[in-house]
């Protein structure tokens, strides 16, 4: 078989590319960018421009017009900065995902407060990016939440295992409801997603396949009633399915 994107050149000269019919191409993920800064607003859609499969479809300078963007565009992805006038993104959250369930929050912002990052997580948003990373990291980002993956800079990471452990401790006498039943299998794969891993790395790790791995995550959020992997991971540790050493 031709390769699927090998150049073809046409009868006036033009070199064409030439897309197998067999394998029709994704569409782009689709992405509204907010940010009260303009200039900022506007690196990251060159930026994210020269990916093929990132379509920026639209812009915000605060919350409120956010949520009104999320509305009109109904896009996948949402990076949205954590404070903003007006209407931070915070507080944005809950509101988008009222009127764009299917889209995922993305916080891209310089605030390493633990407060932001757990109002942030609670608010529904699937990823918490310091602005200190790379242009390169934020494309890769964006397509692994889009995956349905959660991401998470690792200094805030590491922030946020201990206040989960803080947390527990101060609940330690506390009686807790009984928490649903999770086989010996789920609670494995629940402990690697605690530590970061993606799916990939996890059946790896277990020696099973990734798809195998994705209807364990699947079992394990029906189970617990939650809709992301960070939901999972703070229920967990909270009811002390997990424990942090």
């Amino acid at each position: 078989m031709a390769d699927s994107f090998g150049p073809v050149g046409g009868d006036d000269g033009v070199v064409r590319r030439v897309v197998d019919a067999a394998e029709p191409a994704r569409e782009p993920i689709r992405v509204l960018v907010v940010d009260d800064h303009a200039l900022f607003r506007r690196g990251l859609e060159i930026v994210l421009a020269q990916e093929e499969d990132i379509q920026v479809v639209g812009e915000a300078g605060d919350g409120a017009e956010a949520v009104d963007k999320a509305a009109d565009l109904l896009p996948d992805i949402v990076l949205m900065d954590v404070r903003m006038p007006r209407r931070g993104g915070i507080e944005a959250c809950t509101s988008i995902k009222e009127v764009a369930p299917s889209a995922k929050i993305i916080m891209l912002t310089i605030s390493d407060e633990e407060a932001d990052l757990y109002e942030a997580i609670k608010a529904g948003a699937t990823g918490y990016l310091l602005k200190e990373i790379s242009t390169d990291e934020v494309a890769t980002a964006i397509r692994a939440v889009a995956d349905g993956q959660s991401q998470i800079s690792p200094s805030m990471a590491s922030k946020l295992l201990t206040e989960f452990k803080s947390m527990i401790q101060r609940t330690d006498e506390r009686r807790l409801v009984p928490a649903p039943r999770l086989t010996d299998r789920e609670l494995e794969v629940l402990k690697l997603v605690a530590t970061g891993m993606n799916n990939r790395d996890i059946a790896k790790e277990l020696f099973i396949s990734e798809n195998t791995v994705k209807n364990h995550v699947r079992n394990i959020l029906e189970k617990l009633q939650l809709h992301s992997r960070m939901e999972a991971v703070v229920y967990a540790m909270r009811e002390k399915i997990l424990e942090i050493r």
